[in-house]
C-alpha cells in the first residue's frame, strides 16, 4: 500500500485580537469574574517524625498555606519567636517538650492561635484533656488528609476571627483614651489624627462647630495627649460672663480695682500656668478684652485689672466657637489680628447629621453609660428605635442624643427601648434627607471618601445587607464587599 506524502502542517486557526478575547470571556454585566481563592495563613507543624511532618506540610502548602515544621515542642516556641503561626499543627508525644506542654506555654504567648493536636486512636482521652486546656480541636493518626485540610481551614477562620477581635477591642480602647470621644467616621477621624499631630506642639488651637458636636471633649484629647497633661486644665465659657466681669475673670484683679474687690484674685491664666487655657465661645469677647486677649498671644504677658505688675505666664490657648469668625471679621465684630493668633491650626467638628454612621455608636454608647448609672438592665433597641434615631435631624447634635438616650433609659418599661421614646415620636419627624448634608463635606473630600460615605450610610440603612445595599446604590454586592476589605485594611 502506498503511503501518500504528508502534506503541509496544519494551519492553526487566526488569533483573535485581544479586546474580541476580552469580549468573550468577561461577562455582560460590569462586575469583575469570580475567582476561587486559595487558602492563606501561616502554620507551623510539630511531629518528631520527619516524613510525617514533610508530607503534611507538602500537602498543606500546596493548598496554599505558608509553613514551617518543628521537630518537638520547645523548637516549635522558637520558630514561633520568628514565624508567628495562626494554626499549629502538634504532635502529642515528643521528646523534651510535649504537645500539652507546647499548648500550654505557646497559648501565652500567642492566645489567639489555633492549637490542633494529633495522636493515635488509643490516647483520645489525652487528646480530649488537650481540649479543655484551650485547644482548637484534634485528629487521629492515621491522619485522613481530607479531614486534615477542613480541619485546618476551620482553625484557620477561628484564629484570624480571634486576631481581628483583639485588634478593634485595641482601637476601641484607643478611642476611648480621647477623654471618650467616639466616632468612626472618616471626618471624625480626620479630626482625632489632627488632634494626635497638634497635641504635642506648642500651637494654638481654634474648634469650630455647632453647639453639643463635642468642641471641649476635643480641646481636652489635645490637653491630655499634650506635653502639658501633667498641668491644670482650666475652662472658662466667655458667654457666661458679662462683660464687666469677664477680663477680671480671665487675667484677675487687685485688691480695691472695683467695688466688691475686697482681696486680690487670681485669673484663670494664672491658673492655668504650666498647663492649658480652653476659652469656650471666644467669639463673644468684647473688643476691650480682645486687646488684652491679643497682648497675651503675643508676649506671653498680662496684668491683673486695676494692677500696675506684668505677669509672665507659660499657658496654651484652645479656644472654640460655634460662631464663623472669619465672617465675624468681615463684619467688624472681631478683631482680625486676634482671628490669626488664634486659628494656628483651626478644627471644624462635623454636625452628627453630617456622619450619621455614628449614630448608632454613640447611641449604644451613652445606653450602657445611663443604664449603669440608673441600674437598669436594658437589651439595646428596637429596630424601629434604630431606624428613628437614624432618622431624627438632631439639630443638638451628640449632646442632644446624649439627653434623649438619658431619658429614654430612665422612662423605659421594657427590655429594649422604643421608638416612642425617642425625640421623633415628641415632636415633628424628620425632615427627608437630600444630598445638602454631603455638601457639608464639600470641598475638601475625595471621591473615594464620598463613596465610602455612600457605601456605609447605606449598610447603616439596610442594616448591614450587603445585597440590599448594592441594590440601593447600584453596583455589584461583590465591589461592596472589596471595597469594605480594602478600607479594613487601610484602617488596620
Amino acid at each position: 500500500m502506498t503511503v501518500p506524502p504528508p502534506g503541509p502542517p496544519p494551519v492553526p486557526p487566526p488569533v483573535p485580537p485581544a479586546e474580541l478575547l476580552l469580549e468573550a470571556t468577561l461577562p455582560s454585566h460590569p462586575s469583575p469574574p469570580e475567582k476561587m481563592e486559595r487558602p492563606s495563613g501561616r502554620i507551623l507543624i510539630v511531629d518528631d517524625e520527619e516524613n510525617a511532618r514533610s508530607a503534611l506540610a507538602e500537602m498543606l502548602a500546596d493548598e496554599g498555606y505558608e509553613t514551617r515544621t518543628a521537630e518537638d515542642g520547645q523548637a516549635a516556641l522558637e520558630t514561633l519567636e520568628r514565624f508567628p503561626a495562626e494554626v499549629i499543627l502538634t504532635d502529642l508525644k515528643m521528646p523534651r517538650l510535649d504537645g500539652l506542654g507546647l499548648l500550654e506555654e505557646g497559648k501565652k504567648r500567642m492566645p489567639h492561635a489555633a492549637f490542633v493536636v494529633m495522636t493515635a486512636f488509643g490516647s483520645i482521652d489525652t487528646a480530649v484533656k488537650a481540649i479543655k486546656r484551650g485547644a482548637e480541636n484534634y485528629l487521629t493518626k492515621p491522619l485522613d488528609m481530607d479531614a486534615v485540610s477542613a480541619l485546618v481551614a476551620r482553625a484557620m477562620d477561628r484564629a484570624k476571627l480571634g486576631a481581628e477581635a483583639a485588634k478593634l477591642r485595641e482601637q476601641v480602647g484607643h478611642r476611648l483614651s480621647y477623654e471618650g470621644i467616639l466616632g468612626d467616621h472618616p471626618t471624625m477621624q480626620r479630626v482625632l489624627k489632627t488632634v494626635g499631630q497638634v497635641a504635642r506642639s506648642k500651637a494654638t488651637v481654634l474648634i469650630q462647630g455647632e453647639s453639643g458636636t463635642g468642641k471641649e471633649l476635643i480641646a481636652a484629647a489635645i490637653h491630655h495627649n499634650s506635653k502639658r497633661s501633667d498641668g491644670p486644665f482650666v475652662k472658662l465659657n466667655c458667654a457666661a460672663l458679662a462683660e464687666s466681669l469677664l477680663e477680671s475673670e480671665l487675667f484677675g484683679h487687685e485688691r480695691g480695682s472695683f467695688t466688691g474687690a475686697q482681696s486680690r484674685r487670681a485669673g484663670r491664666f494664672e491658673q492655668a500656668h504650666g498647663g492649658t487655657l480652653f476659652l469656650d465661645e471666644v467669639g463673644e469677647i468684647p473688643a476691650a478684652t480682645q486687646v488684652k486677649l491679643l497682648r497675651f498671644l503675643q508676649e506671653k504677658e498680662f496684668e491683673r485689672v486695676g494692677g500696675n505688675d506684668t505677669i509672665s505666664v507659660d499657658v496654651r490657648v484652645v479656644a472654640a466657637t460655634n460662631r464663623e469668625l472669619k465672617q465675624m471679621v468681615e463684619e467688624g465684630e472681631f478683631r482680625e489680628d486676634l482671628y490669626y493668633r488664634l486659628n494656628v491650626v483651626q478644627l471644624d467638628l462635623p454636625p452628627l447629621r453630617a456622619r450619621r454612621s455614628d449614630i448608632p455608636v454613640l447611641a449604644h454608647h451613652f445606653l450602657e453609660k445611663y443604664a449603669k448609672e440608673n441600674e437598669r438592665e436594658l437589651e439595646g433597641f428596637t429596630d424601629e428605635a434604630l431606624r428613628a434615631l437614624m432618622a431624627y435631624p438632631w439639630p443638638g447634635n451628640v449632646r442632644e442624643l446624649e439627653n434623649a438616650i438619658e431619658r429614654a433609659v430612665v422612662l423605659c418599661e421594657e427590655d429594649r427601648i422604643d421608638a416612642a421614646l425617642l425625640p421623633g415620636a415628641q415632636g415633628p419627624t424628620a425632615a427627608p434627607r437630600t444630598g445638602d448634608e454631603l455638601g457639608l463635606l464639600i470641598p475638601g473630600i475625595t471621591m473615594g471618601e464620598i463613596e465610602r460615605i455612600a457605601i456605609e450610610r447605606t449598610l447603616d440603612a439596610v442594616g448591614g445587607s450587603t445585597a440590599k445595599a448594592a441594590d440601593m446604590l447600584g453596583i455589584s454586592r461583590r465591589k461592596i464587599q472589596y471595597r469594605i476589605k480594602e478600607w479594613a485594611e487601610e484602617d488596620g
